[in-house]
């Protein structure tokens, strides 16, 4: 049998996206990850574990037929993958956040400002519609060190709960867009596997319908 490939993040994107996969019928029973397998296998689909950021990539170049990729990391990627689903979970917001005293600076309409983040597309295409010559310092881990110490003046962050910005003495800015989790597709498997794929698509829609009306 011909397996759908799924790429899907590891951690608790992965385990919500088995949940939705099981409520929907797609699945008979739950993938439990098993310690460092990459690779996990069922009698229709082949799941391949792998870094959120890099799903897009699986799925553009046919690695993989469908994946699961936030709205950050597919503008981030600018991935050509079709996108036919929100699934609903992973929302966060990107924001841009600072010191509350860099608030000033902000509404001031700059002309130049630093700012650190790990979306550097994303925080160059939104500054550059504002008409703000920025200068991007990538950084991928405990970006909000960089206006503690003077590295930038803001930086370009997903945010989902803000209470890491406010127990690090930061406040949110300004917000960027919404961010959630969508199925993304092949665009070649979409066409060669379209009646696996819409069956799936379908009962995706169908149990994401039934929450909304439950709530």
């Amino acid at each position: 049998m011909d397996k759908i490939v799924a790429a899907f993040p590891k951690g608790r994107l992965f385990e919500q996206t088995i949940d939705i996969f099981f409520n929907s019928g797609i699945l008979p029973e739950k993938i439990q990850p098993q310690s460092r397998k990459l690779i996990l296998e069922t009698d229709k689909f082949k799941f391949l574990l792998v870094r959120a950021k890099d799903v897009p990539t699986y799925v553009e170049y046919g690695v993989a037929d469908i994946g699961v990729a936030g709205d950050d990391v597919l503008l981030e990627s600018e991935a050509d993958v079709y996108r036919p689903i929100d699934l609903g979970i992973g929302a966060c917001n990107i924001v841009v956040a600072g010191l509350p005293e860099s608030k000033k600076l902000y509404e001031s309409n700059p002309t130049s400002i630093r700012v650190s983040t790990k979306y550097p597309k994303i925080a160059k295409s939104f500054f550059m519609e504002k008409g703000i010559e920025t200068q991007i310092i990538e950084l991928y881990g405990s970006i909000e060190l960089a206006p503690l110490l003077g590295l930038s003046d803001f930086i370009v962050d997903i945010v989902e709960t803000g209470r890491t910005l406010k127990e690090n003495g930061l406040i949110v800015i300004d917000h960027i867009r919404p961010s959630s989790a969508k199925l993304i597709v092949n665009r070649a498997s979409y066409k060669t596997k379209s009646k696996k794929l819409n069956s799936i698509f379908t009962k995706i829609e169908n149990f994401l319908n039934k929450k909304i009306e439950v709530v």
